[in-house]
């Protein structure tokens, strides 16, 4: 998957969370995130987020602490 599609995605679960109370939104994210979203999808969005998080909404940027890492992958 395309970082710029992955982004989007991200982009569009911050876009359903900012009509939450602001206490709950990033972990909102990171919930959604965790719950259905593959490891291969979270270690993309963390290597878009180790590159400065160029295109992401600030609410995703927000919940990255609370997004459990995907352990690496063997070789």
């Amino acid at each position: 998957m395309s970082p710029d599609k992955l982004a989007y995605m991200a982009n569009q679960i911050a876009t359903f969370f900012k009509s939450r109370p602001e206490h709950e939104a990033a972990a909102g994210v990171a919930d959604h995130i965790n719950s259905f979203w593959e490891p291969r999808m979270r270690a993309k969005l963390f290597e878009i987020l180790d590159a400065g998080g160029t295109g992401l909404d600030p609410l995703v940027v927000e919940a990255a602490p609370m997004i459990r890492q995907p352990k690496p992958e063997r070789a």
